[in-house]
């Protein structure tokens, strides 16, 4: 049976589906095929913010001058928890994050 969970955003209600069942939500209404809505407490923006610190992390990490990127690009795939807002999924066994960098190349030095 699948569960479904509601946070609150600024554009109205986010409802996401979750295979088990977890902490921190209560029921609210059962739908017709037997999964339950539940509300999460607090806001979906608030339960990115986690992810959203990891992406500036990883940012900062990498516009280094040594490095001197022309783009950076990053991709994670999130999960949402009740309890623990959203994490960065794993893949198998592990953390799943892909970083990019990408440089133009230049004819003459200092030319960009």
């Amino acid at each position: 049976m699948s569960e479904l969970l509601r946070w609150e955003s600024d554009e109205g209600p986010v409802v996401v589906e979750v295979d088990a069942q977890d902490p921190g939500f209560r029921s609210v209404a059962r739908r017709s095929d037997g999964s339950e809505i539940h509300d999460v407490e607090g806001h979906f923006g608030a339960a990115l913010s986690n992810v959203r610190g990891a992406a500036l992390s990883a940012l900062q990490t990498f516009r280094t001058t040594a490095l001197d990127p022309d783009g950076i690009e990053l991709e994670f795939g999130v999960k949402l928890s009740a309890v623990a807002g959203a994490v960065i999924a794993k893949t198998a066994a592990e953390g799943h994050l892909t970083v990019k960098l990408t440089w133009a190349r230049r004819d003459e030095p200092g030319e960009r």
